[in-house]
């Protein structure tokens, strides 16, 4: 039996001509990934997504392109009822991932459910969930007197887009506060000093695994604009005595959103003396995927498919 797999990536899938060449190459790659993972399973055909103008997919993936006019959730939507199965790769932000599940089935959607995509679109929501269930958070160092510096971001937005770093409690207040006079989203937390870092991790109803913990890079302005520079993968050796708290978190976390599943991420700060610091949750595939079924010697795609059969083929999912 052939199962047929429809991959959309949001900047690439759509004609989207707000984004950077960087955001798209991003974009592209972590695409790519993707189909070329799937058209390496056995049994499996890949039908991609590609708006006017961009790469065609892959071969012998079927390049799909969305009709003139056609919006992404349609154009979604759409394919998804072609297609067994559907794997997005889209930000939180805008509210555009949570937007693109619903318009799937939801026993054709290969990722995270709508609750905890609800909630880790949030940042601030997700603070508030993961502080409660006793994960640190920045939210614990609310009172601290060596916190030094204070960020403000959009509570919604995706990565470091429009992140500010300030040198006091005050000019972040300010900032959040004209934020918020402009109609936009902010959020503030204080800035965790330490070893930034995220978890890369495969989900499925039987637990969470821990596929790689990555190094990001980032650089502040002179003017405490913080910016993203990319993420390097599987950063600590096998044995470093950091994993087993790493190893916990992830369970930890999938604990407090049960409803995670495919490849996710915890983005953290390793704080020299409070240890993993929880920073956001990315309810998808993040760039962190791409090489990462080469590194490890698996297909992680055709992982994700096949738990995905097997939990609806043991608890049909009822619409």
């Amino acid at each position: 039996m052939v199962m047929r797999v429809f991959v959309f990536e949001y900047l690439t899938g759509c004609d989207d001509d707000g984004a950077s060449a960087e955001l798209l190459a991003q974009g592209l790659a972590m695409r790519d990934a993707v189909v070329q993972d799937l058209l390496a399973a056995a049994g499996i055909e890949v039908g991609c997504a590609a708006a006017p103008g961009q790469r065609a997919a892959p071969l012998p993936a079927a390049t799909l392109r969305p009709h003139p006019g056609e919006g992404a959730c349609e154009f979604v939507a759409r394919q998804a009822l072609r297609h067994d199965l559907t794997w997005v790769i889209a930000p939180e932000s805008g509210g555009v991932l949570a937007a693109l599940q619903r318009a799937v089935d939801r026993d054709r959607w290969l990722g995270c459910d709508g609750a905890t995509i609800a909630v880790a679109s949030w940042k601030a929501a997700t603070l508030d969930l993961l502080a409660a269930a006793g994960i640190a958070t920045p939210r614990a160092f609310e009172h601290d007197p060596h916190v030094r510096r204070w960020v403000v971001k959009p509570d919604d937005g995706a990565g470091s887009v429009d992140t500010q770093v300030h040198d006091s409690r005050d000019a972040a207040y300010a900032d959040r506060a004209r934020r918020r006079a402009a109609g936009a989203s902010a959020t503030l937390e204080p800035w965790i000093e330490g070893d930034p870092l995220s978890l890369t991790l495969r989900c499925d109803a039987s637990g969470v695994e821990l596929l790689s913990v990555n190094r990001q890079r980032f650089e502040i302005d002179p003017l405490g604009m913080l910016s993203f520079h990319g993420v390097t993968t599987h950063v600590l050796p096998p044995h470093d005595a950091r994993l087993p708290a790493l190893e916990r978190l992830a369970e930890r976390v999938q604990a407090a959103l049960p409803g995670l599943r495919g490849i996710a991420g915890i983005d953290l700060v390793w704080h020299p003396h409070a240890g993993p610091v929880t920073i956001e949750i990315n309810p998808r595939t993040t760039s962190a995927y791409v090489g990462l079924s080469h590194a490890l010697g698996r297909n992680l795609a055709a992982e994700v498919v096949a738990a995905h059969l097997e939990e609806t083929a043991r608890c049909p999912i009822v619409t």
